[in-house]
């Protein structure tokens, strides 16, 4: 049988005290993890399609991509990598927070081409991405011209270019601009919960969205879509 101890001379907690410390340090583990390791998003538009979907919640690493002077050697860090997929705050409104995916990197000649992206020259196998629409004919331009052709242009030092999954329906890199490294807050890593919704239902006060959630629960649960990593 085991018994507990504590240090020589120290006087006894109350259970009240006991519990209050243990909820101190949980909360304090929390905000450290949140803080720096990993934190919970969610999907509300379809400019990640078919990829992940709205009402996807998401488990972010925050970690993976440590600022300069963190020793890579020992910890799991890396540079951005073409294909990650990234949560970051808006370079036009710093409050909201986007997810895209990685196309290019600092230094790299980008350009789209009916659709089709190259880098440095080379056009890349892009299996994730979905198009609303077929590219048009040469020489027919519309309103929406970035959709079809953009560039050439050169990722700066310090900046990535971003592009939604979702193409024809994706405000990303190609209408504001390169992202700054500082902006991102993560890697997206997994989906932990995804419940079937449509951008109308973010819309919704507060409490019309807790109603909602817990009354289609079963129902409206994407299971399939539980654990799914993300690529």
């Amino acid at each position: 049988m085991s018994t507990p101890v504590a240090p020589v001379g120290a006087p006894p907690k109350g259970t009240a005290r006991e519990y209050f410390e243990s909820i101190v340090v949980a909360v304090i583990l929390a905000l450290f993890v949140r803080t720096w390791c990993f934190q919970a998003f969610k999907i509300p538009t379809g400019s990640m399609e078919n990829n992940l979907l709205i009402g996807d919640h998401l488990v972010v690493n925050k970690f993976l991509f440590a600022p300069a002077g963190v020793e890579k050697s020992v910890l799991p860090i890396r540079q951005y990598r073409r294909g990650d997929v990234v949560v970051f705050k808006s370079p036009e409104d710093p409050e909201r927070d986007f997810i895209k995916r990685v196309i290019g990197l600092p230094g790299e000649t980008l350009e789209l081409r009916h659709k089709k992206v190259y880098v440095n020259g080379t056009a890349l196998d892009e299996p994730y991405v979905h198009y609303l629409l077929p590219p048009r004919p040469d020489g027919e331009m519309t309103a929406f011209d970035k959709r079809e052709t953009y560039g050439p242009v050169t990722v700066p030092e310090g900046h990535l270019f971003v592009m939604g999954d979702n193409r024809d329906n994706s405000q990303d890199s190609r209408y504001w601009g390169f992202l700054p490294q500082a902006y991102v807050k993560g890697r997206a890593v997994a989906v932990y919960w995804s419940f079937e919704s449509d951008a109308a239902d973010y819309e919704r006060p507060g409490m019309e969205q807790l109603f909602s959630g817990l009354t289609g629960f079963f129902t409206k649960t994407r299971w399939n879509r539980l654990g799914k990593q993300i690529q």
